[in-house]
């Protein structure tokens, strides 16, 4: 089994920056592809980012450029740093695994609320 834990989040500025930290442990060679998904209030979740093993990225249209994600090789630790943060960033970001067997497991979520 995995677990996973997410930090930093936190209220910032419009322009502001925030990194947003997820350490997975358990049985991390299971896991595939570490990435961030993010719900704001009335909406439905969706992909921010995500990294596999191989360091392939993949980004929202709305993020691409001020975001990045990153993680060890070890796959213990998945990063978000977000820059040039805007009103339309609040959301719960939420960290994601995706195993090796095709199953998905989800963190708890840390708020990120930017104000204007």
């Amino acid at each position: 089994q995995v677990q996973l834990v997410e930090s930093g989040g936190d209220l910032v500025q419009a322009g502001g920056s925030l990194r947003l930290s997820c350490a997975a442990s358990g049985s991390i060679s299971s896991i595939n592809v570490m990435g961030w998904y993010r719900q704001a209030p009335g909406k439905q979740r969706e992909l921010v980012a995500r990294i596999t093993g191989a360091s392939s990225t993949t980004y929202a249209d709305s993020v691409k450029g001020r975001f990045t994600i990153s993680g060890d090789n070890g796959k213990s630790m998945v990063y978000l740093q977000m820059n040039s943060l805007e009103p339309e960033d609040t959301a719960v970001y939420y960290c994601n695994v995706v195993l090796w067997s095709g199953r998905g497991l989800w963190g708890q979520g840390t708020q990120v609320t930017v104000s204007s």
